[in-house]
């Protein structure tokens, strides 16, 4: 999975656009962030704190938490891991942020 790979499951949320900023793609529903990309490798997803650690209990090759975001409802995903689980949580992210409306 690549960027463009989390920018093709975003397009297809409704209500979720993409920006950038500083030349990185960011996702959000209605101004509230769902995904941003950290760097060609890494995303890091808006998460409820019990789905984050889920996540990272299920798949810790493919999810993290790094101290930065520990006090925050995110999650750090590799996108080489499981690409279906990146999938999933993206979608849980745009659900969580769409439940604001």
């Amino acid at each position: 999975m690549d960027v463009e790979d989390v920018a093709s499951i975003a397009a297809n949320l409704e209500g979720v656009r993409r920006t950038s900023v500083k030349g990185r793609a960011v996702w959000r529903f209605h101004g509230r962030l769902v995904a941003r990309q950290l760097d060609a490798r890494h995303i890091v997803i808006r998460a409820e704190l019990d789905v984050r650690g889920a996540l990272v209990d299920r798949h810790p090759q493919t999810f993290s938490v790094p101290t930065r975001f520990a006090r925050h409802m995110m999650v750090v995903a590799d996108l080489a891991g499981d690409a279906g689980a990146i999938e999933d949580a993206i979608e849980a992210a745009w659900a969580l942020q769409r439940r604001g409306d």
